[in-house]
């Protein structure tokens, strides 16, 4: 028999072949990967931090830590069990821990917030197959569940250190607290106190400067799009004034104060900056953006305003995160021109059917 021979040109093609890989995509190579994404969302997180601390004390320092760790820990168990390759080194686990950790209490006990920390590591995120895959933002899903087992825990708000020499008490109520039992009117908040922090409130929540400095550092360094934030805020605005004006303010407040109001108050720009623009919950396309983040402050001032919750961000993001699928179908599908593709071609088959239609009724005449 005579003796196989390779060809240099086979040869090219076998090294080829064997050099090639498959992955899914994105396939465009950055020098911006995965851990130094969560690496800058937590130096983005930091002024919260930092602000917490002044305000609540050691003890909400020690708890976003304890946060970030126990989601560490949690991530790093579930994949020694299940025999997985390490995934803690992409630092996505320490994001989550710390964002929920920031959406507690400055008193809330430790032992609950490892449980929410399980909850959004393993079930919301790692049983759906690890970063990317998860269908909705695993530290809201993680404080949806805090909130729905541990109601006076997630709702008891410590007052701030400044508080505590002028306010004989240890805790007191929120701006939307106030705003829900009707208290408002007589117990005025100032604006400016909300923008500082000085009031109660989830750890991360309360000082708006900090989250501004924060989220324009995402922004500058391009972690995240402005999109989502600007259409979640600037819809909240808009929503307040709109229904202040026709329904009327509580005394001493105005449409436009209380449009600031809703801003300022609860979890909006945390969760418009830091939870909203999840990249695995969020739509991809601009046009989606602005879809998913005008819906988020929607639903969060219905909530606000139409139901029994005084606080609605984290339904309203985890709603959206829902919606998130049925959004890129939709802008993929009408940028591509697909559906006007489709309605073009239901619209000529329609025509054809109508003139074969006739012209048999004709030649049945004939």
């Amino acid at each position: 028999m005579p003796e196989n021979k390779t060809t240099p040109v086979e040869k090219a093609a076998v090294k080829y072949k064997t050099g090639l890989l498959v992955s899914n995509s994105p396939h465009l190579v950055t020098k911006l990967d995965t851990r130094k994404t969560m690496l800058y969302v937590l130096i983005g997180l930091v002024p919260c931090a930092v602000a917490a601390t002044i305000f609540f004390g050691p003890g909400a320092l020690a708890r976003i830590l304890f946060g970030a760790v126990f989601a560490f820990l949690a991530e790093f168990c579930y994949d020694k069990i299940m025999k997985k390759p390490d995934s803690t080194g992409d630092l996505s686990c320490l994001v989550t821990g710390t964002i929920l950790a920031m959406n507690v209490p400055a008193d809330f006990p430790i032992w609950m917030l490892c449980i929410g920390c399980c909850v959004a590591i393993v079930i919301v995120k790692c049983l759906y197959g690890g970063i990317g895959r998860n269908i909705a933002n695993p530290a809201i899903v993680g404080r949806i569940v805090l909130l729905l087992s541990w109601t006076s825990y997630m709702t008891t708000w410590p007052v701030t250190n400044f508080q505590k020499a002028t306010v004989d008490a240890t805790t007191g109520a929120t701006p939307l607290g106030l705003l829900s039992d009707g208290s408002l009117g007589t117990t005025p908040v100032s604006l400016g106190q909300m923008f500082m922090g000085n009031i109660g409130g989830a750890l991360g929540e309360t000082c708006t400067l900090a989250i501004l400095i924060g989220g324009a550092f995402l922004i500058w360094k391009k972690i995240i799009s402005p999109i989502i934030p600007c259409a979640f805020i600037g819809t909240v605005f808009l929503f307040a004034l709109l229904y202040y004006g026709f329904a009327g303010a509580p005394a001493g407040y105005n449409a436009f104060t209380m449009a600031l109001f809703h801003v300022l108050a609860g979890g909006v720009c945390f969760g418009a900056f830091f939870c909203a623009t999840d990249y695995v919950t969020s739509p991809i396309m601009k046009r989606g953006k602005w879809i998913y983040g005008i819906g988020c402050g929607a639903m969060t001032m219905i909530i606000r305003l139409f139901c029994s919750y005084p606080e609605g961000v984290s339904f309203a993001i985890l709603f959206m995160n829902i919606m998130t699928p049925l959004i890129d179908r939709y802008v993929e599908r009408s940028f591509y021109g697909i559906a006007k593709r489709e309605k073009q071609a239901k619209a000529a088959a329609k025509a054809e059917a109508r003139a074969a239609e006739s012209s048999g009724k004709e030649g049945a005449k004939a």
